[in-house]
């Protein structure tokens, strides 16, 4: 069993920043793979960034070269920077955590991410 909580979200003026933290708790020996996904009202969940156990990263090509993926696995946390904040980014953010050993997955509660123009 895995929790995830979520923190850093907020409003935000376009061309802003914001950063995004999730810290992992319970059977996190177990976590391999975390990412960042999004959902917009009316949209389909999205990946927008992973990172593997071992430091590989992936991006949308939605958010490369605005966005960046961190994790620190000696603190069991992961973060998400995101710089030059479009409003189209406005969605509720949600942190995940893929296990070994299975195809079971965790969610954080999520947190809200704002962009005005």
């Amino acid at each position: 069993q895995v929790q995830l909580v979520e923190s850093g979200g907020g409003s935000v003026q376009a061309g802003g920043s914001l950063r995004l933290s999730c810290e992992a708790s319970g059977s996190i020996s177990r976590i391999n793979a975390m990412g960042w996904y999004r959902q917009a009202p009316g949209k389909q969940r999205e990946l927008v960034a992973g990172v593997s156990s071992g430091g590989r990263t992936n991006y949308a090509d939605s958010v490369k070269g605005r966005f960046t993926i961190s994790r620190d696995n000696a603190k069991n946390m992961v973060y998400l920077q995101m710089n030059s904040l479009k409003p189209e980014d406005t969605a509720v953010y949600y942190c995940n955590a893929a296990m070994t050993y299975s195809s079971r997955s965790y969610w954080g509660q999520g947190t809200q991410v704002t962009v005005s123009s």
